[in-house]
């Protein structure tokens, strides 16, 4: 998704040669605030559709194949949503015959089929995060002012923990983890809560931690994150995950992305890409290659030893990875 002189597009492109095989466009405004603008979530692909929120409510359900449009809402008018002050940035979550959009304080379901709502228990201010699946029928939503375990059923609040950040910005998505355990964060700080009891129990707080825009991972026992904000130092961490004490940290990182892979961890940040072996031992480097400049909070993508990576302003760039070979 990107935005191109006040109107948002979505892009269907060639996985193999970048071509342009089909792209959907409509008004909606830059609303660069702080940064360069445009739509802050992505697009989810579900059983031959493509589902797309806009940062200011647009919905689109599109034909995977050729883009035409199946149906559409514009939640703010139909509803009168709030927008938060960088406006929605959470991705479509499917859930059986609903797309559970990141609209309002606890969230908002629509039908695959057409679109039509089915539940919306509130129309206060969103956070940016999109819903993580955690167990049963309990799902994390990471709203405005709070971490909540939602019912994807009819939107009802099963428990509620308060977590204020400054200026709203919950953006990175909750961790679910075993044992009915998850990790939270944000420029407040980052917490590992236990649901053990059926309400969250804060087992540590780390607060030289903090997640600002996207998650970290987990691999084994160790938490690999990108620590600070976009106004603040920032750092590359290995936190241990039972304990929330930094293990090992490495100078040079902005507000990027990071995904896991295997044992290894792919970080794009600042324009370089950087892959390293998820060592709590110490920073084990595999790779680091510069791609493009500018600005890069998007998370790398990884699909058939390719790696996917794009700029704040609209760059992307494809690179393989047959050519990397093991140590």
């Amino acid at each position: 998704m990107g935005n191109i002189k006040e109107k948002d597009t979505i892009w269907c492109l060639s996985a193999a040669n970048g071509r342009v095989l089909w792209k959907h466009a409509y008004d909606c405004p830059l609303d660069p605030l702080y940064y360069e603008g445009g739509p802050g979530s992505t697009p989810t692909i579900f059983n031959g559709a493509v589902y797309s929120l806009s940062k200011k409510g647009h919905v689109f359900c599109l034909h995977l194949q050729t883009g035409k449009v199946i149906w559409k809402r514009d939640l703010v008018r139909d509803h009168d949503f709030k927008l938060p002050e960088w406006s929605f940035a959470g991705s479509p979550f499917i859930y059986q015959d609903s797309i559970i959009l990141s609209v309002g304080r606890q969230a908002v379901a629509l039908s695959l089929k057409d679109g039509a709502t089915q539940w919306m228990p509130s129309k206060e201010t969103a956070g940016y995060a999109t819903m993580v699946p955690f167990q049963d029928d309990e799902h994390l939503y990471f709203s405005a002012k709070s971490l909540m375990g939602i019912s994807l059923k009819n939107g009802a609040a099963i428990w509620s923990y308060p977590w204020k950040s400054s200026r709203d910005v919950n953006a990175a998505d909750p961790i679910a983890l075993e044992k009915k355990r998850l990790l939270v964060s944000s420029s407040n700080g980052t917490s590992l809560l236990d649901l053990s009891s059926g309400k969250p129990v804060e087992k540590w707080k780390q607060r030289n931690l903090r997640w600002y825009f996207n998650p970290g991972v987990v691999i084994g026992e160790h938490v690999y994150s990108i620590h600070g904000t976009t106004h603040r130092p920032t750092e590359l961490v290995c936190t241990g995950l039972k304990t929330g004490k930094t293990i090992w940290s490495e100078e040079g990182y902005g507000s990027g992305g990071l995904m896991a892979a295997g044992n290894d961890v792919i970080v794009f940040d600042k324009g370089t890409l950087t892959i390293f072996e998820a060592s709590p031992e110490a920073f084990k480097l595999r790779l680091r290659q510069t791609v493009m400049k500018g600005k890069c909070w998007t998370s790398p993508v990884l699909s058939n030893q390719r790696i996917y990576c794009r700029n704040a302003t609209g760059t992307l760039a494809c690179l393989s990875l047959r050519a990397v070979k093991p140590n």
